[in-house]
């Protein structure tokens, strides 16, 4: 599981397209839906503390695990702008460790999809499931099979900005339907341009496999919606958002 290094000086930038704060209401929203409207909640590969930050602003209490040191200086950085008090912690999400439970574990960006193995899928499950209160919520959203074969698949995409610029080169193997991309970045320094290159690789899940990881983990699966909406998924879904309670602990009754 690679993290991002070159690319996280320039992700908020490249990432500004994505709707962090429309997401983050629709995640608060099941949250609240199911009493949780403030305590201990984890962003499991928080990247650069974008979500992590919206949700200390709504009330929770956050903590965002990552394996990205860049990333995560990102983090800190906007942490110390906006006050928040949040606990960020430098680990790889498939054997992340806390000092106890919290009521909630967010994940989303596809950040699952970075576990290419099913069986690690269904060990860092039982993992979120140990570290979450009873009856606790673990939400998380994937990229579908369908998505990488179909969307995705063999394309290149480029994007040039004043500051940086970026190389997309996508690779699907449906077969093994893993994802590769081969990211080169160029930032501005001055009149010339510092180049990164990087290679990320992602699992393409179907509904059928995340649900047995869940079951393997322990975990009740609560909904499965189409993208950021309230819909059910169906065979063209690109993304799709899971809600998960936890299992196995006695809750006070």
């Amino acid at each position: 599981m690679d993290a991002y290094t070159g690319f996280a000086e320039v992700y908020d930038t490249f990432m500004d397209n994505v709707p962090y704060a429309e997401w983050t209401e629709y995640y608060a929203g099941i949250l609240k839906e199911n009493g949780i409207r403030d305590g201990l909640v984890l962003d499991l590969g928080c990247g650069t503390g974008s979500m992590t930050e919206l949700l200390a602003g709504l009330g929770y209490d956050m903590i965002g695990v990552d394996n990205s040191e860049e990333m995560l200086e990102i983090a800190s950085e906007k942490k110390a702008a906006s006050g928040h008090d949040i606990l960020y912690l430098l680990q790889d999400m498939r054997e992340f460790e806390l000092y106890g439970t919290v009521r909630a574990v967010i994940s989303a960006c596809d950040s699952v999809n970075y576990i290419t193995e099913p069986e690690e899928l269904a060990e860092t499950f039982a993992l979120v499931n140990n570290y979450l209160d009873p009856g606790g919520l673990f939400l998380f959203d994937f990229n579908t099979e369908y998505k990488y074969r179909e969307i995705l698949g063999d394309t290149t995409i480029a994007e040039n900005r004043d500051e940086c610029s970026f190389i997309w080169e996508n690779f699907y193997d449906p077969q093994e339907r893993i994802n590769e991309y081969d990211l080169t970045i160029f930032v501005r320094e001055g009149e010339l341009y510092r180049k990164f290159e990087e290679t990320h690789f992602q699992r393409g899940y179907t509904v059928r496999e995340v649900t047995d990881c869940l079951r393997k983990a322990g975990m009740e699966l609560v909904a499965m919606y189409d993208g950021f909406t309230k819909e059910q998924p169906d065979e063209e879904s690109t993304r799709i958002c899971v809600v998960a309670r936890e299992c196995g602990k006695n809750r006070a009754e």
